[in-house]
C-alpha cells in the first residue's frame, strides 16, 4: 500500500520542472483528495492510504492546470476566494493593489472595482473597512456569477453588488454615480508575450492581453476616471512590472499624479492615481 508520505515525494519528483512549487501543488493535491485541511494531512496522515482521486488530481496538474482550478479556489490575503477558468487566478503580487488603496483610500469608502473577476481586490478592501460599501462590474457573466458567489461567501450581501458592464460601451457608468476609490486589475499583457502554459492555456484571454504593448485598456480606462471620481476620490490600477512609466504617462495626460507601488518581490505592482489641483469635478 503507497503511504500519503511517499507518494507525495514521488508526485513532487514528477511535477519538479513543470512547476515553482512542486511539493507545496501535491500537498495541496493531496489534502483535497483526502478532504482535510493541508496542516491536518502533514500531521495526521503520513500513513494514511493514498485515495484514489489523487492521481486524477496529479494527472491534470501534470498536464499544467494550475492548481486552483483543480481546487475551485485560492487563497488571497488570508481568504478563500471560489474561482473558475471564467476568472484570473488572485495572486499574491494583487494584494500590492490592495494594501495601497486600504492606506489611501477613507475607510468609509464607496468603490468601483474595474475588471472584477472573482472579487478579490473589491471584496478584499470591504471586508478590510466594515463601513465601505461597492460596486464590481465585469463583462464577463461567469465571472459575474463567480464574484456574487464570494460576495455570499464572505458575507458581504448588501454591501457589494456585483453587475456586468464594458468600459468599452458608452455610457456604461452612466447610472452608477460617484466613487471615492476606483480599484481596477485591467488586462495588461502584450498579445505576443511569451506565458507559461498554466497561464495561456487555462486563464481568460479576455482577463489578460491588452494589445501590443499592453496598455489598450489604461487608454480606455484612465481617460474615463475623473468622471467617476469624487472631488478627492482616488484610483489604484495594477500594472505589469515594467509599465509604470508608460501607465504614469497616460495618467498624467489626463491630470493625475502617478505614485508607484511595488509587491513584495520588488517589482513596479501598483499605481495610485490622484487628480490634480483644479482638475476634479466637485460632486456638492
Amino acid at each position: 500500500m503507497a503511504t500519503v508520505t511517499a507518494t507525495l515525494r514521488e508526485a513532487a519528483r514528477l511535477l519538479t520542472g513543470l512547476s515553482d512549487t512542486p511539493r507545496l501543488d501535491v500537498e495541496l493535491l493531496m489534502a483535497e483528495a483526502l478532504g482535510v485541511s493541508r496542516s491536518d494531512m502533514l500531521l495526521c496522515h503520513h500513513d494514511s492510504e493514498v485515495p484514489a482521486r489523487f492521481a486524477e488530481l496529479l494527472n491534470r496538474r501534470l498536464e499544467r492546470e494550475p492548481v486552483a482550478y483543480i481546487l475551485g479556489r485560492q487563497e488571497f490575503y488570508g481568504r478563500d476566494f471560489a474561482v473558475t477558468r471564467d476568472t484570473l487566478i488572485p495572486r499574491a503580487d494583487s494584494e500590492t493593489v490592495v494594501q495601497a488603496a486600504l492606506d489611501a483610500a477613507r475607510p468609509d469608502a464607496r468603490v468601483l472595482d474595474c475588471g472584477t473577476g472573482t472579487g478579490a481586490l473589491l471584496l478584499t478592501f470591504l471586508a478590510e473597512c466594515p463601513q465601505a460599501t461597492g460596486i464590481g462590474i465585469d463583462t464577463s457573466s461567469g465571472a459575474g456569477m463567480v464574484a456574487a458567489a464570494n460576495v455570499e461567501a464572505l458575507g458581504l450581501t448588501g454591501r457589494a453588488q456585483i453587475v456586468r458592464r464594458d468600459w468599452n460601451q458608452p455610457g456604461w457608468a452612466d447610472d452608477l454615480g460617484r466613487f471615492d476609490l476606483v480599484i481596477a486589475n485591467p488586462p495588461y499583457v502584450e498579445e505576443n508575450a511569451d506565458l507559461q502554459p498554466d497561464v495561456r492555456d487555462f486563464e481568460p484571454a479576455s482577463a489578460l492581453f491588452a494589445g501590443p504593448d499592453g496598455l489598450d485598456d489604461y487608454r480606455v480606462l484612465v481617460p474615463q476616471l475623473p468622471a467617476l471620481l469624487t472631488e478627492n476620490g482616488v484610483a489604484v490600477l495594477e500594472i505589469g512590472h515594467r509599465q509604470a512609466q508608460s501607465v504614469s504617462e497616460v495618467a498624467r495626460n489626463q491630470g493625475f499624479t502617478a505614485e508607484v507601488h511595488q509587491d513584495l518581490g520588488g517589482r513596479d505592482r501598483a499605481l495610485v492615481l490622484r487628480l490634480t489641483l483644479g482638475k476634479g469635478e466637485s460632486t456638492s
